[in-house]
């Protein structure tokens, strides 16, 4: 060992034997994994004389290195250490030589076993050996002996086999005849084929030629009965593509035994369409029109809110019904699937494997009969396609219910998902687009008939909320229809009807049909609907059919359909109620905050709309909406404003202002003025918020006019009494108007109440004003117009933003009263106050 080498080096074998031992050693360590620590020494370390575990140690050069460097202490340290380690190896040594004499006595054994094997086996191939020589030897002795006779066997068999031949051509006619007999025409053929060649070799021999006109003769025969029962039709496809197999190999024409199997094929097809036609043209009794059907229809169903006023003509209830159909969508699908489709994939199954995909071989293959094949079956599935899809269409086009949608929706997927077929059998085939384009096609019918019927819902249901205002609820002792005018004005009268709920009813019973709507349109999206997740049909009919066409279309409309009451008197806006209006403006202001923003939130969450295309914004539609509500309630106040001027105006134009006698009470028209103002507050004050209001004086309820009250004003006026100075009074109101903040009549309102009444109050004064200008009053008369002005006052400057304004018009109203007075001499004051205080 390495170790025992350096402790002792007396006895050190020479260099040679050292290496080698020192390289039988490594290459131990190396199988055995006990080199690890090796691993990884750089070229100066493996080197080193002084390493110990090195290829190149040198024990002299290692002992007198450790007589320099060490004492006498470490170098007894080092002698245990090396101690320690020669224990080490000589213990791991010992394990080595203990494995590995194990395994060498079980090698031996191994081998021992082999060497019994072996033995065995080698008498086996002697053995045989002298068995092959012996079979060897006796094949030779027989092959000698029969020499002689194997080629006169040779030639027997020869002939033997020429006799048969011979004797299947002598007996071919008879065969065939037999076959022909038998109808086993397959056979016949086969027959012929294999002899035709030998008998168009020989035909010159009289014998050979005697046989071939036989057997052309009866297969002329045969190809004419093939002919027949193809011309006849009775027989199955399989029957028929037999036929055409064996005409083929007849070397029948190809060309025209395409056109006859596609004209037989042909044939069959035309029966099933017939079949389907036949449906259509049924005799039914006469369905309603759609728009008719579906009006009556989505009458029911529009207000689910209880007490509704409109709850006896607007019931709960499913408000899509289905028309009278013939027979049932799915049906007729199913029937043309089943027998047209599959036997028009049939035929071209049948087709492509006798003249497509049926091996070319000698002259058939320069004729290039598949591309002729093809371009006939691909002229001849898209002539029976059109006439198909336009059945399809026909059936589709009846169904005008819009009740259950899922037969529709199955029967589509039916019909698409058999066309599919078409697809795998006959690629580049329009037919399967043009199928898709169909079903494409009937969804968006189908979205079509939906928005109608919503509209035609909407429209019948605005016709009810129409009749339910104007036919109100008669009003119960001390009743709730909106409260007394003026103390109790409403006695006897009817009570108007609920507004909020008749909102709310009309509101829900919209919303309810727009996801009733959606609900049966999701089942075009289902699943389980081939065509439901195809790019070609998902993407553009969730976001242009579903949220644009269906979704978007239906809130334009009700926005165009209100805004439409807004048009000019003599109209449709000039016989629509005020509250109609009033009620549509809120539900467009409804929809303008949250509606809107809601139903398309629930569309694109519910169809999973990815907007590829552009769509229409939400604060587009919500602009929309807010336009019609302003419009609707400018009209409004702009109606009722024109409802209370022409009471006015004829209260002014047919009195004698100049012959009029002492006033002693209010005017009964002022008195209704009030009455009605008070009544708008109520209706406007059931839809719409309060608003904000100025601060109001004190006294405002027993304000009086400036002309009478101010002494300011009273000195600006004096002079307008007497007539020495009317010029002077006219400088002074200009003067005074110049200064005076203008007023804006028919300026838009805002969406409250305060806002609605003080347009409406504004329009009324203006009107009042304008027809006091265009009259002429005496004493009396003006002081009728201070006591009616005055009465206003007590009661109108409570319902507007800004109490200046009503006092503002009411001046000008007296003032131009009293520039038109023949004799003014105006009212005491405190008589005024008498004369309103009574009423």
């Amino acid at each position: 060992m390495d170790i025992d080498q350096g402790t002792s080096p007396a006895t050190t074998p020479p260099d040679s034997d050292a290496q080698r031992k020192r390289k039988v050693h490594g290459m131990l360590k190396l199988y055995y994994g006990l080199n690890d620590e090796g691993k990884g020494s750089d070229q100066a370390e493996s080197l080193d004389p002084c390493d110990i575990n090195g290829p190149h140690f040198d024990p002299e050069v290692y002992l007198n290195k450790l007589r320099k460097e060490c004492s006498l202490g470490e170098l007894m340290d080092q002698e245990s250490c090396m101690v320690k380690q020669i224990r080490s190896l000589d213990s791991d040594m010992q394990t080595l030589v203990y494995e590995n004499y194990n395994k060498f006595i079980s090698a031996t054994d191994t081998i021992r076993k082999m060497k019994n094997d072996f033995k065995k086996m080698e008498d086996e191939m002697d053995c045989l050996s002298a068995n092959m020589s012996a079979i060897t030897e006796f094949s030779a002795k027989i092959s000698g002996t029969l020499q002689d006779q194997h080629t006169q066997i040779t030639k027997l068999s020869g002939v033997h086999t020429l006799l048969r031949k011979l004797q299947f051509l002598f007996e071919l006619p008879a065969r065939l005849n037999k076959c022909l007999e038998l109808q086993a025409y397959a056979q016949a053929v086969s027959s012929h084929r294999r002899a035709r060649c030998v008998l168009q070799q020989y035909s010159h021999m009289p014998s050979f030629c005697g046989i071939q006109d036989d057997c052309n003769a009866i297969m002329e025969q045969l190809a004419q009965q093939l002919r027949q029962k193809f011309r006849d039709g009775g027989s199955n496809a399989k029957d028929l593509s037999e036929c055409v197999e064996l005409l083929l190999q007849l070397d029948e024409p190809a060309e025209e035994l395409c056109d006859k199997f596609l004209s037989h094929a042909q044939s069959r097809l035309e029966s099933d369409l017939q079949g389907l036609e036949a449906e259509l043209r049924d005799p039914v009794s006469p369905s309603k029109p759609a728009t008719t059907e579906t009006s009556a229809a989505l009458k029911k169903g529009a207000s689910s809110a209880a007490g509704s006023p409109t709850d006896a003509s607007m019931h709960s209830g499913n408000p899509f019904l289905s028309g009278a159909s013939k027979t049932d969508i799915l049906e007729f699908i199913d029937r043309g699937c089943n027998e047209f489709v599959s036997n028009l994939c049939l035929v071209i199954a049948s087709y492509q494997e006798l003249f497509i995909n049926r091996p070319q071989e000698g002259e058939l293959a320069s004729k290039n009969i598949p591309e002729m094949a093809r371009g006939k079956l691909h002229a001849f599935v898209d002539a029976l396609a059109v006439r198909y899809f336009s059945l399809v269409e026909r059936r589709i086009q009846e169904e005008k219910g819009v009740g259950d949608n899922s037969l529709l929706v199955r029967a589509l997927d039916r019909f698409h998902r058999r066309l599919q077929a078409v697809t795998k059998l006959l690629p580049g085939s329009s037919v399967p687009s043009q199928g898709t384009e169909i079903v494409v096609q009937a969804a968006r019918e189908r979205i079509k008939q939906y928005l109608s019927a919503l509209q035609s819902f909407y429209l019948d249901s605005l016709t009810d909320v129409r009749q339910a205002l104007a036919a109100p609820r008669l009003s119960m002792g001390g009743g709730t229809g909106g409260g007394g005018l003026l103390g109790g004005g409403t006695s006897g009268k009817d009570a108007p009807p609920n507004l909020p709920e008749l909102l709310a009813s009309f509101s829900a019973s919209i919303l309810n049909q727009i996801k009733s709507v959606l609900a049966s349109v999701h089942l075009f999206t289902a699943k389980d609907i081939t065509f439901s997740n195809k790019p070609y049909f998902k993407g553009e009919f969730c976001s242009q059919g579903v949220r644009e066409s269906l979704v978007v279309s239906f809130i334009k409309f009700i926005c165009q359909s209100s805004r439409q009451f807004c048009e000019s008197t003599g109209d449709r806006g000039g016989s629509t109620p005020p509250a109609l209006l009033l009620l549509l403006s809120r539900l467009c202001l409804d929809y303008e905050t949250s509606t809107i923003s809601y139903i398309l939130t629930l569309t694109d969450e519910q169809f999973l709309v990815q907007h590829h295309s552009p769509v229409t914004a939400v604060t587009a539609l919500c602009a929309e909406a807010r336009e019609a509500a302003q419009k609707l309630l400018n009209h409004y106040v702009k109606v009722q404003g024109l409802i209370i001027s022409q009471m006015l105006r004829k209260s002014v134009e047919t009195r004698d202002w100049v012959n009029t006698i002492e006033p002693r009470n209010v005017r009964a028209v002022m008195k209704r003025v009030v009455e009605d103002t008070t009544s708008i507050d109520v209706q406007v004050g059931l839809l719409y918020e309060e608003g904000v209001r100025k601060a109001h004086s004190s006294d405002s309820s027993k304000r009086t006019f400036s002309v009478y009250s101010s002494s300011r004003q009273q000195v600006r006026y004096a002079p307008s009494y007497t007539p020495s100075a009317p010029m002077d009074t006219n400088l002074l109101s200009n003067i005074h108007k110049l200064f005076s903040e203008r007023i804006d009549i028919f300026s838009p309102v805002e969406f409250n109440k305060v806002s609605v009444l003080t347009g409406i109050i504004k329009i009324s004064l203006k009107t009042f004003l304008e027809c006091v200008r265009l009259r002429t009053f005496g004493r009396y008369g003006l002081q009728q117009i201070q006591v009616d002005c005055h009465y206003l006052q007590m009661y109108l400057w409570r319902f507007v933003s800004d109490e200046n304004l009503v006092h503002f018009l009411l001046d000008e109203i007296v003032g131009s009263a009293a520039h038109r007075c023949l004799d003014p001499a105006p009212m005491e004051q405190s008589v005024i106050e008498v004369i309103c205080e009574r009423g």
